[in-house]
């Protein structure tokens, strides 16, 4: 049995791919405003994960193979209406680490002049090099009222909002991401691509998916394509499918499209960072952790998050729902897991963590693919009337306020 390494990422060595079979001939790069990254490849914003740790884990691997820290990184999502109130949680969750640059927030919002207000907060208090505004999120407390990915059906509203975020930004470029549409007959990323565009966007992104769809099934890339052909005066990134770097560079090659959005596919496996900088770098080096790689990955992790939450307890706390991500595939066994799952400190996640088998080496296919829960097709929860027509009704204006109900990160 071997010592456990917690330096992670900081010494952790690449391996070469099995197949050794080559990458792309030239290095591409991303442009969003101002800032030129090494590496085409954005952290999706997932709630609960992250976070400023996870986040700052993942930037440590995408340095192994970048000039730059290989990529952006963006926070949780917050509500724009939360940061106008003052929520002290929300502006957390804005807040980055001297470590992070550029700095990329994301922001969630249903009115033009709330959304305004709260990017030019934003960028009085010099919080963010990158605002990103989220159009795709299929979770029912958020679209059951008119937020997420239903919003673009509503045309002259996404049109105001991005355009006065766009305004309050001043030099900082806003984003938009977004879907394929509500379900297969309320189609919005086509119109969508061309207003962010018009209004002076920087860059739009697409999940592959409907909100009907949420993670089911498998993402469409061709109509990633579709837009990239549409919208020509600003980037258009990928999103949906990528689990390992060969999958970003067959999304990059099949569409066209100028960088992809990371999300489920680096739940548990942060050096996939590392890999996508190998990838678009040209080099046919991937990360292969052995256990004791993984354990060491993982206590780096519990430091970082212990860090960011000033709070051992709580850090380690929050740590519990990333085990079986990162063991998947491992030969841990199922009591071993559970028992990770309830560490209570780091010293008891040590004691735990040194019963492993350390030497195992990386198991292979079992470890790749699909993760995170996929789940099944959900009929669309929208606002009543929502998909009769793409204007907004007095009714339903009422109404879209209660969008942004305590949902920050989420």
């Amino acid at each position: 049995m071997t010592t456990l390494d917690t330096s992670a990422a900081r010494t952790l060595r690449p391996h070469d791919r099995a197949d050794g079979a080559p990458g792309p001939a030239a290095r591409r790069t991303l442009t969003i405003g101002p800032h030129t990254l090494d590496t085409p490849v954005v952290l999706a914003p997932m709630a609960g994960i992250t976070n400023m740790a996870f986040r700052l884990l993942c930037r440590e691997f995408g340095a192994l193979h970048s000039q730059d820290d290989g990529g952006f990184f963006v926070s949780e999502m917050v509500t724009t209406r939360a940061l106008v109130e003052d929520h002290r949680e929300s502006w957390r969750l804005v807040t980055m680490g001297e470590r992070e640059t550029p700095r990329s927030v994301q922001l969630y919002g249903v009115d033009p002049a709330t959304v305004g207000r709260a990017v030019e907060m934003i960028r009085e208090r010099d919080l963010a090099d990158h605002i990103d505004l989220n159009f795709g999120c299929p979770v029912p407390k958020v679209t059951r009222r008119g937020g997420g990915g239903i919003l673009p059906w509503k045309t002259e509203l996404f049109t105001r909002i991005v355009r006065a975020a766009v305004r309050a930004a001043g030099d900082v470029p806003v984003t938009v991401k977004t879907r394929i549409g509500i379900d297969e007959d309320h189609v919005t990323y086509r119109d969508a691509g061309l207003i962010a565009q018009e209004v002076g966007a920087a860059a739009i992104a697409l999940h592959g998916r409907t909100v009907n769809q949420h993670y089911s099934g498998e993402a469409d890339w061709t109509a990633i394509a579709d837009l990239k052909q549409l919208v020509t005066d600003i980037p258009v990134l990928g999103n949906g499918d990528i689990w390992s770097a060969e999958d970003a560079l067959r999304m990059v090659e099949e569409t066209g499209c100028d960088g992809v959005v990371v999300g489920r596919g680096c739940q548990g496996r942060p050096w996939l960072f590392a890999d996508l900088a190998a990838g678009f770098a040209g080099s046919p080096d991937r990360v292969r952790p052995t256990l004791g790689e993984v354990a060491g990955i993982l206590r780096r992790h519990a430091e970082l998050l212990v860090e960011y939450f000033e709070d051992e307890g709580r850090g380690v706390r929050d740590l519990r729902k990333h085990v079986a991500w990162y063991f998947k595939g491992y030969p841990v066994g199922g009591e071993m897991r559970h028992r990770l799952a309830t560490m209570e400190s780091l010293a008891d996640l040590d004691r735990k963590l040194s019963e492993l088998d350390l030497d195992s080496p990386y198991p292979g296919e079992a470890v790749e693919g699909p993760r995170g829960r996929a789940g099944t097709p959900k009929r669309p929860v929208c606002p009543e009337g929502w998909m009769d027509t793409r204007d907004i009704t007095p009714d339903i204006a009422s109404r879209l306020h209660e969008a942004e109900l305590s949902i920050s990160g989420g």
